[in-house]
């Protein structure tokens, strides 16, 4: 039974400098067979570029795809067993959970995070929402990803001129050719948010921005709902123009009934979170919840116009491969 259990490799991407790296301790203590499972860690500037050398490298079937800092139980290889043998499914994957001992100010990131206003279907990425069920690119997430070694290389692996969301791309690609990707609530992997309020601010920027780009790149109708984020930039940025220009009462307040509404939604979304955070967190992530998707927004304005990379434009970085076998 051990032995037919199908081999994985898991990929880390690390800096070069990077003495610990606490998802190779999490990789190590994973329930599967030994002889089954081993660790490469790609070490390099590059994340795209490290994991697709890896994957080059790779001799598992399965690759399952952590971040640095990701540590997952080690039941998740056990969870994902019983789709490892369908042919059909390509990808599982599941949410990166805030670690019940983060910091304060973290767990007010995550609550924003796993709000449906903030992130609408990609709150799954970061909440255990519903049952296991087939999925697309906006719920799963790099961080924490099991993938068939082969479907990926026969794409090319990642686009490495895509960061972010190089991922979600391939994720697109996959289902356009008929695979089935699973999310699996119970499949997670425990990660920290951001650190302080600026490193949040600019990663949800450059997830607007990733977004954009992604969607030069690989056009598709699952993209439509971002632009909600950049429209609505624009909305608020037609309202100060007017309210500021003179314009007369009657057109000010009508201009000011879709914020009204927005700001409606900035309180029913806080009140539900009461259920899953509590009424501090909730409250606390109030003002922040409000801001995410214009600087969400803000972030896919700038993606639209980025000067996108293409094969080769990148400087290419040294990348070194660490392999780690499990030992029994």
């Amino acid at each position: 039974m051990r032995q037919s259990l199908p081999r994985v490799t898991v990929i880390i991407a690390a800096r070069p400098d990077q003495a610990e790296v606490a998802a190779v301790t999490a990789a190590q203590q994973l329930d599967y067979p030994p002889e089954s499972l081993d660790v490469i860690v790609a070490r390099g500037r590059q994340p795209s570029v490290q994991r697709n050398a890896a994957l080059k490298s790779a001799q598992g079937e399965w690759i399952y795809f952590l971040d640095d800092d990701s540590i997952p139980p080690p039941a998740n290889l056990q969870l994902a067993r019983p789709f490892l043998a369908d042919p059909l499914v390509q990808m599982v994957g599941g949410p990166n959970l805030c670690p019940k001992d983060a910091p304060w100010l973290e767990k007010v990131f995550a609550t924003v995070l796993a709000s449906w206003l903030a992130f609408g279907p990609s709150r799954a990425r970061y909440a255990r929402v519903g049952e296991a069920r087939s999925a697309g690119e906006k719920e799963l997430i790099l961080c924490n990803l099991l993938a068939r070694r082969e479907a990926l290389l026969g794409l090319g692996g990642f686009n490495e001129a895509l960061y972010p969301n190089e991922e979600n791309a391939l994720m697109d690609q996959l289902q356009r050719s008929g695979a089935t990707l699973m999310y699996l609530p119970e499949f997670f992997v425990y990660r920290r948010p951001r650190r302080s309020l600026g490193s949040f601010v600019r990663m949800l920027m450059t997830y607007g921005r990733g977004r954009a780009e992604q969607f030069r790149v690989n056009p598709t109708t699952g993209s439509l709902l971002n632009f909600v984020p950049p429209a609505f930039c624009l909305y608020l940025a037609a309202w100060l123009v007017i309210a500021l220009g003179g314009w007369s009462r009657d057109l000010t307040v009508w201009a000011a009934a879709p914020l009204a509404l927005y700001l409606a939604a900035v309180v029913i979304q806080t009140l539900v979170s009461f259920a899953s955070a509590g009424p501090l967190l909730a409250l606390a992530a109030m003002p922040l919840l409000a801001a995410s998707p214009p600087l969400y927004g803000l972030g896919f304005w700038r993606g639209l116009f980025t000067r996108l990379n293409r094969p080769g434009d990148r400087p290419k970085t040294d990348v070194r491969l660490e392999q780690i076998r499990i030992r029994g």
